[in-house]
């Protein structure tokens, strides 16, 4: 299983999310295994509903923990359309 990466503290603090303006945090290890059992399982939606495919390496959830933008080679895709909506997802801890 992949285990997440640290961030910058510093990137953090500058970035937000594209859509909402909320403040992003690193995904936990347990809720980046949640989030990739349920991508395994095919049940992984982003928020302009396109399925989502491939485990993921790391992530950032919002403060709300209602999407969560993926991260490739350590770097943040901060694209709204392709945010995991993970609000309406079963399985994903609730916090």
């Amino acid at each position: 299983m992949l285990s997440p990466k640290p961030m910058d503290k510093r990137l953090l603090d500058i970035l937000c999310c594209p859509a909402t303006k909320q403040s992003l945090r690193p995904l936990t290890r347990s809720e980046l295994e949640s989030l990739n059992r349920v991508i395994a399982g095919g049940n992984a939606r982003t928020v302009a509903d396109a399925t989502v495919t491939g485990a993921l390496a790391g992530g950032l959830i919002t403060s709300d923990g209602k999407r969560v933008y993926r991260v490739d080679d350590e770097i943040p895709v901060m694209l709204a359309d392709e945010a995991i909506a993970v609000a309406r997802m079963e399985g994903f801890p609730s916090r």
